[in-house]
């Protein structure tokens, strides 16, 4: 999963020869998890068929302002197109619509939407070797620059005329990589390592029989695509779940006792900024495993069970400057014992949960927590989805670990 999953990217198209490759980069926004609008100059229909733009990005192609439909005109708003865009990439951009957008001409529906636009441009020009050297040209991407438009360096290779030289659109496996790289180094968590655990914790009684819980895993996944979002680079540690995530920032470790995961999780704990552990962790292993299925032969049968390490409290023994984070699981005496973990395991943050509320809790799509702050003050929440509480949780933990 890129970070540009559930954005909306509008694609500009002007009339150069690179917008041939055009129709790649629609499909490379799309497989990476975009939404994807085209709007076009007039003249760039000459190069590549709105039909062709229209079937890859399963939306409406915008070349005028005006279409004709059963006879009735119906007109393309331009600012709405603007608004709807998270970002705006306009490849390729030629000499004249770069010249054009400098000065503020206004003689389409691409140029009306830059001028509308509050989102995040990016501009990859496109023209032949002795255009772009041009001293027009330079001057119109410097002051484009200077607006806050980001520029996407040309490539050297062939160009149309056959000329060698500098002035051929980037290729758009570069222009992608290049968006992405630019939108990560604004994200709040751009650079930071986070630790998260998931899932339950399986401990084994013999080869086919094991103790665990009806954790499912969900919070702590949904934790980790919050963090990603934000630029973090996540390690996540998850017991068995049926959980899946596929995000190029997360890195997934998955372990199966209580044991393996406290060995992973101090693996990584040092070189991380912020730990954040929502795994249900098993307290009680089986004192010894057997080695064969034991079979039924009692009417009763007795394990003996012995603590685990206490991972959690662990970490808060050895932490230095990292922002740890907990989660508490409770059926009674909630605040209470809360706080109690809280202060007796040295943590920044704890995610309080209660088993009396209806819809919270292991296996479902809903939580309602309340986080308390290492200072003691306490925050309430309604009931919400699971990714909605991890975003929650990443908004308060931004709140603290830049305070």
């Amino acid at each position: 999963m890129s970070i540009l999953k559930d954005k909306n990217i509008l694609l500009g198209i002007t009339a150069g020869i690179a917008a041939y490759k055009s129709a790649n980069l629609v499909r490379l926004f799309i497989k990476a998890g975009a939404n994807v609008k085209v709007v076009m100059t007039p003249a760039s229909k000459d190069f590549i068929t709105p039909l062709t733009l229209s079937t890859l990005s399963k939306n409406t192609v915008y070349s005028s302002f005006v279409d004709e439909e059963d006879d009735n005109e119906v007109w393309n708003n331009h600012v709405e197109l603007g608004l709807w865009a998270d970002y705006f990439v306009i490849a390729p951009a030629t000499a004249n619509t770069l010249a054009k957008m400098t000065n503020g001409i206004c003689d389409n529906i691409l140029l009306a939407t830059y001028l509308s636009a509050k989102c995040p441009v990016y501009v990859a020009p496109a023209m032949d070797l002795d255009m772009y050297k041009h001293q027009s040209t330079k001057t119109s991407l410097e002051k484009l620059s200077s607006f806050g438009n980001k520029i996407i360096p040309a490539g050297v290779g062939e160009l149309a005329s056959g000329l060698v030289g500098e002035g051929r659109m980037a290729e758009p496996e570069d222009i992608i990589s290049f968006v992405e790289k630019d939108i990560l180094m604004g994200l709040p968590l751009n650079g930071k390592q986070i630790l998260i655990t998931a899932g339950p914790t399986y401990e084994a009684i013999d080869p086919v029989r094991f103790i665990g819980n009806h954790s499912s895993g969900k919070m702590g996944f949904e934790i980790a695509k919050a963090a990603a979002s934000l630029g973090a680079e996540v390690t996540l540690i998850t017991g068995p779940t049926n959980q899946t995530i596929n995000h190029s920032l997360v890195k997934l470790i998955p372990i199966v006792s209580a044991e393996e995961m406290y060995t992973e999780v101090h693996k990584y704990f040092k070189t991380s900024d912020i730990a954040i552990l929502s795994a249900a962790v098993a307290d009680y292993r089986p004192k010894t495993v057997a080695n064969r299925k034991i079979k039924k032969n009692e009417e009763t049968f007795t394990i003996e069970l012995t603590r685990t390490k206490d991972i959690l409290k662990s970490l808060g023994a050895v932490k230095s400057d990292q922002f740890l984070v907990g989660f508490a699981l409770e059926t009674h005496n909630e605040l209470d014992n809360a706080l109690k973990k809280l202060k007796t395991k040295n943590l920044d943050l704890i995610v309080l949960n209660s088993l009396q509320d209806e819809g919270a809790g292991f296996g479902g799509s809903t939580n309602k927590v309340t986080f308390i702050t290492s200072l003691g003050t306490i925050i309430e929440n309604d009931l919400k989805s699971k990714a909605e509480v991890a975003q929650d949780l990443m908004k308060q933990i931004l709140k603290q670990f830049h305070a």
